[in-house]
């Protein structure tokens, strides 16, 4: 899956959407029209709340020159937050079974990728310790660009940071350090470097007891990536899938260029990239309202894996790559890297990106 070539050179305070002005249809079932209800804030779970605002500039006014298409938009609630759907589509029943579709495959893949589901296939990995569990493709895809990241980065990010991640949801909670011992032990557990994977028996081995993993800095982009193929697959190709900060476009809408985004603070590179965008993904990763202050120092949700302690930077990492586990993946590293980051995993990985680390 990560093997194609990457041609491209290189979470979410608000969202503005420029609506062509023409009504919008009656929700499916178990799907929420934002154009009918207004939208709710959730707490946010494996999501960045940052400035990337996402201009949708569509045409204001009939587009005469353009095959005629109806534009739809649709939210529900995955992985613990809004997940919006924009399309494009022929009618109103090929954008309902594009949405369906899509909404779907989200599903599919946050029950086997979550790390708060008892269930999931991710957590039962924990069971496992010590042999080798075969787990599925998705899972397996994955982990396997997450692990790459993770060398290329030499553990800024880590997938097996999930024992740092509770103790610092427990922190947020309280509001209290965690205690030294708890963080040692905890730190014991974390290195990607314990963790192997067998490509020919699609099989995953984590060496020492008491390890878990936690996809949250990766996860998201893989799960949008895979609904925008899902809806490719039934012949929609123009629209926008979006959620707690990243995102992934399909073709441009009809008589446009790109899908416009907006990233205020990045750098002129990636804001002209990002003004015209098609078939690509763009996520950040940086410090939200999921903060904790103690003793007057503000601690973020990012955990910075080789210290254990959450990131005190202000800065917000932007990363645009052709697909959305690459772009959700580096945002992460980065975010935890800082600047100078940017040009040691260019010159270690082998996919293009382009990253902009907004100072603040």
């Amino acid at each position: 899956m990560f093997a194609r070539a990457l041609q491209l050179r290189d979470r979410q305070v608000a969202l503005r959407l420029h609506r062509r002005r023409q009504a919008c249809t009656a929700p499916l079932p178990g799907i929420v029209s934002s154009c009918d209800v207004q939208r709710k804030d959730l707490p946010l779970r494996h999501a960045s709340m940052l400035g990337v605002v996402l201009a949708l500039f569509l045409c204001e006014a009939p587009c005469s020159h353009v095959s005629a298409q109806v534009r739809r938009e649709y939210s529900e609630v995955h992985m613990g937050m809004p997940v919006r759907i924009v399309l494009h589509a022929s009618d109103d029943d090929a954008a309902r079974a594009a949405a369906r579709a899509g909404f779907a495959r989200i599903a599919e893949l946050d029950a086997m990728m979550s790390d708060y589901r008892p269930d999931s296939e991710l957590r039962r990995l924990a069971t496992h310790n010590g042999a080798w569990t075969k787990i599925s493709p998705e899972l397996f895809d994955v982990l396997a660009r997450a692990l790459e990241i993770a060398r290329a980065s030499e553990g800024a990010f880590d997938p097996t940071v999930a024992p740092l991640v509770a103790l610092w949801r427990e922190a947020r909670r309280n509001g209290t350090m965690p205690p030294t011992n708890s963080l040692d032990s905890a730190r014991a557990l974390v290195s990607w470097r314990l963790v192997h994977l067998d490509t020919t028996a699609r099989a995953i081995r984590l060496d020492r007891a008491g390890m878990r993993l936690d996809l949250g800095g990766i996860a998201k982009g893989y799960i949008l990536q895979a609904a925008a193929e899902t809806m490719r697959a039934v012949k929609t190709g123009s629209f926008m899938v979006e959620a707690g900060g990243d995102l992934v476009v399909g073709d441009p809408p009809p008589g446009q260029d790109g899908w416009v985004i907006e990233v205020p603070g990045a750098d002129s590179t990636l804001s002209r990239l990002a003004s015209a965008l098609a078939n690509a993904a763009l996520s950040t990763s940086g410090p939200t309202m999921q903060l904790v202050e103690i003793a007057g120092v503000r601690y973020s949700h990012v955990v910075d894996p080789r210290t254990g302690l959450g990131l005190t930077s202000l800065s917000i990492t932007y990363v645009l790559a052709a697909h959305g586990a690459t772009s959700d993946g580096m945002a992460t590293a980065l975010g935890v890297m800082g600047p100078l980051g940017v040009s040691v995993l260019k010159n270690r990985l082998p996919f293009a990106f382009t990253a902009s680390v907004a100072q603040r």
